[in-house]
């Protein structure tokens, strides 16, 4: 069977790490749905109530998960839908991508039922990253990079799928001038703070008397660290929202949530 634009869409997502997308189905999106169904729940497809709550199950999961949320939706009026669950992750530097569809490359711009200039209305939210496909050879590089400046910057992304080139035969991008080849992969650096950073942190904590810690979800991969720091200075730790996870509430010296 011809592999389709929708269909190599979500094995790059496969690939990509993704195991679960939040969204709407719609005539827009259709050829990509139609794909998550031939892919045999290789990603299970999770369906809100309305495109808004799919962008903020998107961004939860991002949230909570470290991974990078993914939302769907059609075109038009789906599309826009997605606007304030990712302003959420926006604001709180969550890596999401959107997926939405457009009308019929042939059909744009001339004012046709449900077209809107999405490209414009998601530069703001969407602003690291957004880009609409116009040939099927453009998706694995418009995919990659969507991904990866997701994940690598904490940010939010979108590509935008016009209905007709989600159906296409898949095509690789041509070996020749003016094309772009990009692959699947990005590794997380390791960011260590300047000893004199560390040593300036070090002397404040050292000169409180009482000293009272709130951490937050830059805190989150670093439970024994705090609980070392706490204990050590006889410290009450308080926990952000986005920090909750990073110590249980059980413990004697965790106030819980602010």
């Amino acid at each position: 069977m011809t592999t389709t634009v929708g269909d190599f869409l979500v094995e790059r997502l496969y690939q990509w790490g993704v195991r679960r997308i939040f969204g709407y189905p719609g005539d827009g999106i259709n050829g990509v749905f139609g794909a998550l169904s031939r892919a045999n729940g290789k990603i299970e497809f999770i369906q809100a109530r309305h495109e808004e709550m799919a962008a903020f199950m998107a961004s939860a999961h991002a949230k909570f998960t470290g991974e990078l949320g993914v939302c769907i939706a059609t075109s038009g009026p789906g599309a826009s839908h997605l606007l304030t669950g990712l302003y959420d992750a926006r604001m709180d530097h969550q890596p999401v991508l959107a997926i939405v569809g457009q009308q019929a490359r042939a059909a744009l711009g001339g004012h046709y039922q449900q077209e809107l200039d999405l490209l414009s209305m998601f530069k703001d939210v969407a602003g690291a990253f957004v880009q609409q496909a116009s040939t099927p050879e453009q998706v694995r590089h418009l995919l990659d990079r969507a991904v990866r400046t997701a994940v690598g910057e904490r940010r939010v992304t979108a590509i935008i799928l016009p209905n007709d080139v989600q159906d296409l035969p898949y095509q690789e991008p041509a070996r020749a001038h003016g094309t772009v080849h990009s692959g699947v992969g990005y590794s997380k650096p390791k960011v260590v703070p300047f000893d004199a950073d560390l040593q300036r942190a070090a002397e404040v904590l050292n000169a409180g008397r009482k000293v009272a810690i709130l951490v937050g979800a830059g805190a989150l991969q670093a439970t024994e660290q705090v609980v070392a720091v706490a204990e050590k200075l006889g410290a009450g730790v308080a926990k952000a929202l986005l920090g909750k996870a990073v110590l249980p509430d059980d413990l004697p010296w965790v106030t819980g949530a602010i």
